[in-house]
Protein backbone atom coordinates (compact mmCIF):
# COMPACT_ATOMS: atom_id res chain seq x y z
CA UNK A 1 0.00 0.00 0.00
CA UNK A 2 1.68 3.35 -0.71
CA UNK A 3 1.75 6.78 0.92
CA UNK A 4 2.67 9.90 -0.20
CA UNK A 5 4.07 12.31 2.54
CA UNK A 6 3.42 15.43 -0.17
CA UNK A 7 5.34 17.78 2.94
CA UNK A 8 7.62 15.26 4.12
CA UNK A 9 7.39 13.24 7.01
CA UNK A 10 10.67 12.76 9.89
CA UNK A 11 12.66 9.74 8.93
CA UNK A 12 11.71 8.26 11.95
CA UNK A 13 8.18 7.97 11.03
CA UNK A 14 8.78 6.80 7.14
CA UNK A 15 10.86 3.80 8.43
CA UNK A 16 8.56 3.33 11.18
CA UNK A 17 5.60 2.82 8.45
CA UNK A 18 8.36 0.90 5.57
CA UNK A 19 8.88 -1.94 8.72
CA UNK A 20 5.07 -2.60 9.26
CA UNK A 21 4.99 -2.81 5.01
CA UNK A 22 4.11 0.43 3.56
CA UNK A 23 5.78 2.12 0.89
CA UNK A 24 6.35 5.89 1.46
CA UNK A 25 6.92 8.54 -1.18
CA UNK A 26 8.38 11.51 -0.43
CA UNK A 27 9.01 13.52 -3.58
CA UNK A 28 6.32 16.75 -3.74
CA UNK A 29 4.14 16.73 -6.53
CA UNK A 30 3.02 20.11 -7.37
CA UNK A 31 -0.63 20.82 -6.44
CA UNK A 32 -1.70 21.34 -10.43
CA UNK A 33 -0.35 17.68 -10.54
CA UNK A 34 -1.92 16.12 -7.63
CA UNK A 35 -5.05 14.55 -9.08
CA UNK A 36 -3.04 12.27 -11.67
CA UNK A 37 -0.68 11.11 -9.37
CA UNK A 38 -2.78 9.69 -6.91
CA UNK A 39 -4.53 7.92 -9.32
CA UNK A 40 -2.03 6.58 -11.41
CA UNK A 41 0.60 5.69 -8.30
CA UNK A 42 -2.40 4.17 -6.91
CA UNK A 43 -2.11 6.12 -3.18
CA UNK A 44 -4.29 5.27 -0.51
CA UNK A 45 -2.85 7.88 2.16
CA UNK A 46 -2.24 11.20 1.97
CA UNK A 47 -0.13 13.20 4.65
CA UNK A 48 0.65 16.64 4.17
CA UNK A 49 1.76 19.72 6.87
CA UNK A 50 0.35 23.14 5.55
CA UNK A 51 1.68 23.64 2.37
CA UNK A 52 -1.06 21.37 0.51
CA UNK A 53 -4.51 21.60 0.18
CA UNK A 54 -6.68 19.22 -0.13
CA UNK A 55 -9.75 20.07 -1.15
CA UNK A 56 -12.85 18.83 -2.61
CA UNK A 57 -11.86 18.19 -6.15
CA UNK A 58 -9.20 15.79 -4.82
CA UNK A 59 -12.10 13.57 -3.24
CA UNK A 60 -14.22 13.85 -6.01
CA UNK A 61 -11.63 12.98 -8.36
CA UNK A 62 -9.33 10.68 -5.98
CA UNK A 63 -12.34 7.60 -4.90
CA UNK A 64 -9.05 5.99 -3.95
CA UNK A 65 -8.10 7.34 -0.80
CA UNK A 66 -8.68 5.53 2.54
CA UNK A 67 -6.98 8.16 5.10
CA UNK A 68 -5.42 12.31 4.83
CA UNK A 69 -2.85 12.59 7.58
CA UNK A 70 -2.33 16.47 8.69
CA UNK A 71 1.20 16.54 10.38
CA UNK A 72 0.33 19.29 13.00
CA UNK A 73 -2.85 21.01 14.23
CA UNK A 74 -4.87 23.03 12.11
CA UNK A 75 -6.58 21.25 9.07
CA UNK A 76 -8.13 24.54 7.28
CA UNK A 77 -6.09 23.12 4.34
CA UNK A 78 -7.93 19.72 4.12
CA UNK A 79 -12.40 20.33 3.56
CA UNK A 80 -12.51 18.21 5.96
CA UNK A 81 -16.32 17.54 6.71
CA UNK A 82 -16.84 17.02 3.10
CA UNK A 83 -13.93 13.82 2.84
CA UNK A 84 -15.20 12.75 6.25
CA UNK A 85 -18.71 12.35 4.20
CA UNK A 86 -16.84 10.67 1.59
CA UNK A 87 -15.40 7.74 4.02
CA UNK A 88 -12.23 8.76 4.17
CA UNK A 89 -10.31 8.97 7.81
CA UNK A 90 -9.02 12.23 8.17
CA UNK A 91 -6.83 13.01 11.41
CA UNK A 92 -4.09 15.44 12.54
CA UNK A 93 -1.75 15.20 15.22
CA UNK A 94 -2.30 17.99 17.59
CA UNK A 95 -0.19 16.98 20.82
CA UNK A 96 3.04 16.70 19.40
CA UNK A 97 3.74 20.20 18.56
CA UNK A 98 2.70 21.84 21.28
CA UNK A 99 6.16 22.09 22.90
CA UNK A 100 7.72 23.56 20.18
CA UNK A 101 5.21 26.27 19.25
CA UNK A 102 4.94 27.47 22.88
CA UNK A 103 9.01 27.61 22.78
CA UNK A 104 9.05 29.46 19.73
CA UNK A 105 6.61 32.18 21.05
CA UNK A 106 8.80 32.57 23.87
CA UNK A 107 12.22 33.14 22.25
CA UNK A 108 10.01 35.64 20.20
CA UNK A 109 8.85 36.93 23.78
CA UNK A 110 12.56 37.53 25.15
CA UNK A 111 13.73 39.08 21.23
CA UNK A 112 10.66 41.57 21.74
CA UNK A 113 11.10 42.64 25.32
CA UNK A 114 15.53 43.58 24.66
CA UNK A 115 14.76 44.41 20.96
CA UNK A 116 17.01 41.64 19.65
CA UNK A 117 14.61 41.44 16.53
CA UNK A 118 15.85 44.66 15.38
CA UNK A 119 19.65 44.28 17.40
CA UNK A 120 20.25 41.32 14.84
CA UNK A 121 19.75 43.80 11.50
CA UNK A 122 21.10 46.56 12.47
CA UNK A 123 24.33 44.95 14.49
CA UNK A 124 26.01 43.82 10.92
CA UNK A 125 25.37 47.37 9.50
CA UNK A 126 26.01 50.15 12.03
CA UNK A 127 28.12 47.93 14.75
CA UNK A 128 31.04 49.08 13.89
CA UNK A 129 30.53 52.72 13.57
CA UNK A 130 26.94 53.05 15.33
CA UNK A 131 28.20 50.71 18.50
CA UNK A 132 27.14 53.21 21.36
CA UNK A 133 24.27 54.57 19.00
CA UNK A 134 22.81 51.08 18.98
CA UNK A 135 23.69 50.60 22.92
CA UNK A 136 21.73 53.95 23.59
CA UNK A 137 19.15 52.68 21.49
CA UNK A 138 18.08 49.37 23.12
CA UNK A 139 18.83 50.37 26.63
CA UNK A 140 15.21 50.24 27.58
CA UNK A 141 14.19 46.84 27.69
CA UNK A 142 11.82 45.29 30.16
CA UNK A 143 11.89 42.12 31.99
CA UNK A 144 8.95 39.49 31.71
CA UNK A 145 9.18 38.84 35.25
CA UNK A 146 5.76 39.97 36.81
CA UNK A 147 4.23 40.89 33.54
CA UNK A 148 1.04 39.83 32.43
CA UNK A 149 0.48 37.56 29.38
CA UNK A 150 -3.48 36.84 27.72
CA UNK A 151 -3.63 33.57 26.24
CA UNK A 152 -6.41 33.85 23.69
CA UNK A 153 -7.15 30.11 23.16
CA UNK A 154 -6.56 27.84 25.93
CA UNK A 155 -6.00 24.30 24.09
CA UNK A 156 -2.59 22.39 23.72
CA UNK A 157 -0.48 24.69 22.90
CA UNK A 158 -2.39 27.80 24.80
CA UNK A 159 -1.15 25.68 27.93
CA UNK A 160 2.38 24.64 26.99
CA UNK A 161 2.88 28.36 26.83
CA UNK A 162 1.46 29.09 30.31
CA UNK A 163 3.39 26.61 31.46
CA UNK A 164 6.73 28.39 30.45
CA UNK A 165 5.25 31.62 31.12
CA UNK A 166 4.57 30.82 34.82
CA UNK A 167 8.67 29.51 34.93
CA UNK A 168 9.34 32.57 33.77
CA UNK A 169 7.59 34.56 36.78
CA UNK A 170 4.69 35.78 34.26
CA UNK A 171 0.70 36.19 35.64
CA UNK A 172 -0.92 34.33 32.93
CA UNK A 173 -4.70 35.07 32.13
CA UNK A 174 -6.28 32.87 29.26
CA UNK A 175 -9.83 33.05 27.22
CA UNK A 176 -10.96 30.53 25.71
CA UNK A 177 -14.51 28.46 24.74
CA UNK A 178 -14.64 26.84 28.42
CA UNK A 179 -14.51 29.50 31.21
CA UNK A 180 -11.95 28.60 33.48
CA UNK A 181 -10.39 28.84 35.80
CA UNK A 182 -8.20 26.12 34.38
CA UNK A 183 -5.66 23.84 36.46
CA UNK A 184 -2.82 23.01 34.42
CA UNK A 185 0.35 21.19 35.13
CA UNK A 186 3.98 22.98 34.82
CA UNK A 187 7.00 20.81 35.29
CA UNK A 188 9.92 22.46 37.66
CA UNK A 189 12.77 20.70 38.26
CA UNK A 190 11.70 17.09 36.94
CA UNK A 191 7.98 17.43 39.44
CA UNK A 192 4.73 18.32 38.45
CA UNK A 193 3.23 21.36 39.90
CA UNK A 194 -0.64 21.93 39.31
CA UNK A 195 -0.95 25.82 39.35
CA UNK A 196 -4.23 27.52 38.39
CA UNK A 197 -4.93 30.01 35.48
CA UNK A 198 -7.45 32.26 35.92
CA UNK A 199 -10.34 32.47 32.73
CA UNK A 200 -11.48 35.63 31.31
CA UNK A 201 -13.47 37.24 29.05
CA UNK A 202 -12.09 38.63 25.75
CA UNK A 203 -12.73 42.16 26.83
CA UNK A 204 -10.91 41.63 29.95
CA UNK A 205 -8.10 39.60 28.36
CA UNK A 206 -7.42 42.68 25.95
CA UNK A 207 -7.50 45.01 28.88
CA UNK A 208 -4.93 43.47 31.67
CA UNK A 209 -2.68 41.71 29.01
CA UNK A 210 0.75 43.14 28.77
CA UNK A 211 1.75 40.65 26.04
CA UNK A 212 -1.22 38.77 23.85
CA UNK A 213 -0.59 35.49 22.23
CA UNK A 214 -2.87 34.25 19.82
CA UNK A 215 -3.57 29.97 19.53
CA UNK A 216 -6.97 29.33 17.85
CA UNK A 217 -8.15 27.66 15.17
CA UNK A 218 -8.54 29.00 11.64
CA UNK A 219 -11.67 31.92 11.34
CA UNK A 220 -13.29 33.58 8.72
CA UNK A 221 -12.17 36.57 9.61
CA UNK A 222 -9.96 38.31 11.89
CA UNK A 223 -10.24 38.02 15.84
CA UNK A 224 -8.35 40.90 16.21
CA UNK A 225 -9.11 44.16 14.45
CA UNK A 226 -8.67 47.64 14.81
CA UNK A 227 -11.69 47.51 17.85
CA UNK A 228 -10.04 44.54 19.55
CA UNK A 229 -6.04 46.45 19.23
CA UNK A 230 -7.42 49.75 20.40
CA UNK A 231 -8.78 48.07 23.41
CA UNK A 232 -5.41 46.88 24.43
CA UNK A 233 -3.22 48.74 26.33
CA UNK A 234 -0.93 51.42 25.14
CA UNK A 235 2.61 49.96 24.35
CA UNK A 236 1.34 46.26 24.87
CA UNK A 237 2.69 42.94 22.22
CA UNK A 238 0.80 41.02 20.47
CA UNK A 239 1.85 37.31 19.11
CA UNK A 240 0.47 35.29 16.76
CA UNK A 241 1.63 31.47 16.04
CA UNK A 242 -1.88 30.04 14.99
CA UNK A 243 -2.89 30.79 11.63
CA UNK A 244 -2.33 34.00 9.23
CA UNK A 245 -5.87 36.42 9.51
CA UNK A 246 -6.47 35.61 13.17
CA UNK A 247 -5.15 39.76 13.27
CA UNK A 248 -6.38 42.49 10.73
CA UNK A 249 -2.83 42.93 8.89
CA UNK A 250 -4.01 46.69 8.23
CA UNK A 251 -5.03 47.39 11.66
CA UNK A 252 -2.12 45.95 13.03
CA UNK A 253 0.01 47.70 11.10
CA UNK A 254 -1.86 51.35 11.95
CA UNK A 255 -1.72 50.10 15.49
CA UNK A 256 2.35 49.78 15.37
CA UNK A 257 2.43 52.80 13.25
CA UNK A 258 0.67 55.04 16.18
CA UNK A 259 2.57 53.64 19.19
CA UNK A 260 -0.83 51.75 20.23
CA UNK A 261 1.16 48.38 19.80
CA UNK A 262 4.22 48.24 20.32
CA UNK A 263 5.59 45.60 19.08
CA UNK A 264 3.86 42.37 17.40
CA UNK A 265 5.82 38.81 16.53
CA UNK A 266 4.05 36.65 14.00
CA UNK A 267 5.41 33.16 12.49
CA UNK A 268 2.27 33.26 9.94
CA UNK A 269 0.82 35.44 7.60
CA UNK A 270 -1.88 36.46 5.29
CA UNK A 271 -1.45 34.82 1.82
CA UNK A 272 1.09 32.46 3.12
CA UNK A 273 3.30 31.73 1.19
CA UNK A 274 3.60 35.42 -0.19
CA UNK A 275 3.61 37.45 2.89
CA UNK A 276 3.10 40.97 2.15
CA UNK A 277 6.25 43.05 2.03
CA UNK A 278 5.16 45.58 4.18
CA UNK A 279 4.94 43.61 7.19
CA UNK A 280 8.18 41.59 6.36
CA UNK A 281 9.64 44.99 6.27
CA UNK A 282 8.03 46.56 9.50
CA UNK A 283 10.54 48.16 11.95
CA UNK A 284 8.33 46.86 14.81
CA UNK A 285 7.37 43.39 13.61
CA UNK A 286 9.80 40.19 14.99
CA UNK A 287 9.66 37.24 11.93
CA UNK A 288 9.81 33.35 11.32
CA UNK A 289 8.50 31.57 8.43
CA UNK A 290 5.72 29.84 10.25
CA UNK A 291 8.21 27.35 11.68
CA UNK A 292 6.43 27.13 15.31
CA UNK A 293 6.24 22.72 14.89
CA UNK A 294 9.44 23.01 13.23
CA UNK A 295 11.95 21.58 15.31
CA UNK A 296 13.45 18.32 14.88
CA UNK A 297 11.36 16.95 18.54
CA UNK A 298 8.30 17.65 17.24
CA UNK A 299 8.53 16.40 13.66
CA UNK A 300 9.79 12.80 14.83
CA UNK A 301 6.85 12.68 17.24
CA UNK A 302 4.57 14.15 14.34
CA UNK A 303 5.85 10.87 12.30
CA UNK A 304 5.83 8.50 15.08
CA UNK A 305 1.44 9.51 15.45
CA UNK A 306 1.39 9.65 11.99
CA UNK A 307 2.61 6.26 11.48
CA UNK A 308 0.73 4.72 14.52
CA UNK A 309 -2.68 6.00 13.29
CA UNK A 310 -1.99 4.94 9.84
CA UNK A 311 -0.83 1.07 11.14
CA UNK A 312 -3.91 1.16 13.50
CA UNK A 313 -6.20 2.08 10.52
CA UNK A 314 -4.86 -0.70 9.08
CA UNK A 315 -4.16 -3.29 11.56
CA UNK A 316 -0.56 -3.79 10.87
Amino acid sequence: MKILANDGIAEAGKIELEEAGFTVITETVAQENLINAINNEGYEVILVRSATKIRKDIFDSCPGIKMIGRGGVGMDNIDVEYGRSKGVNIFNTPASSSQSVAELVMAHLFGAVRFLYDANRQMPVKGVSDFKVLKKKYAKGIELRGKTLGILGFGRIGQALAGYALGCGMNVLATDINSGPFDIDVTVGGQKVSVKVDGVSKEDLLKKSDFLSIHIPSTDKPVIGAEELSAMKDGAVILNAARGGSIDEDALISALDSGKIAHAALDVFVNEPNPRADILSHGKISLSPHIGAATLEAQDRIGGELASIIKGHYNK
